[in-house]
């Protein structure tokens, strides 16, 4: 049976690692300092945990979140946007912590642009548990792994979006229902057309 699963696992884009490593803003901006500060990979977790930058209870946590921020930063594969990360504004730095959190996510991505990004491509500003339900229902019927997952991973998974979506303010609360209009910065634009990932534009409300 774990045999069976772990070969699903192996093939499937998917992973339900944000159950844990959620959005994480403080902790991603944390990190981006440090290596804007000039510290290497190694450095920048040995400081975090060091000094306990994330305030959490025990080391191995702080270690965990801390390799997490980093692979998340380094899959957007621009430097320039771990700078702006930690260096802009509030609002623009968690644009660019969503567009790190959908390349790390496949689960975040296909969501951000085939829901949220489907909707504002249609002018259609509603948004319920609906939305969410039909979502990973398709995902189930594509990918065995997904089907596999329990109801309760997919119901904290379904949550994990809906913070995201309200830390964003595409949505004013977890029972809002009507999505917000976004502006995409124009700094994240032109990183995200430069690194050819036009397909995550519509997740922020852009369309050329």
């Amino acid at each position: 049976m774990q045999k069976a699963k772990s070969a699903l696992q192996a093939v499937s884009p998917y992973n339900a690692a944000i159950t844990r490593e959620q959005f994480l803003f403080y902790e991603m901006r944390t990190t981006a300092k440090l290596l804007d500060e000039g510290l290497s990979d190694e450095e920048t977790v040995n400081r975090i945990v060091t000094e306990n930058l994330f305030q959490y209870p025990t080391e191995k946590t702080i270690r965990k979140m801390a390799l997490a921020c980093i692979r998340r930063l380094r899959m957007m594969k621009d430097d320039s946007l771990v700078v702006a990360m930690a260096t802009q504004p509030a609002e623009i730095s968690k644009q660019i912590c969503l567009y790190a959190m959908m390349k790390q996510y496949r689960l975040v991505w296909d969501f951000m642009v085939t829901v949220i990004g489907e909707k504002y491509r249609l002018k259609d500003t509603s948004f319920s548990k609906m939305d969410l339900n039909v979502y990973f229902m398709r995902l189930q019927e594509q990918d065995d792994w997904v089907a596999s997952w329990s109801d309760s991973t997919l119901a904290k998974l379904k949550q994990v979006l809906v913070k995201i979506l309200v830390e964003n303010e595409y949505l004013d609360s977890s029972k809002a229902e009507s999505l917000n209009p976004v502006w995409l910065n124009p700094l994240l634009e032109n990183a995200i057309q430069s690194n050819n990932d036009d397909a995550a534009l519509p997740a922020f409300n852009y369309f050329s």
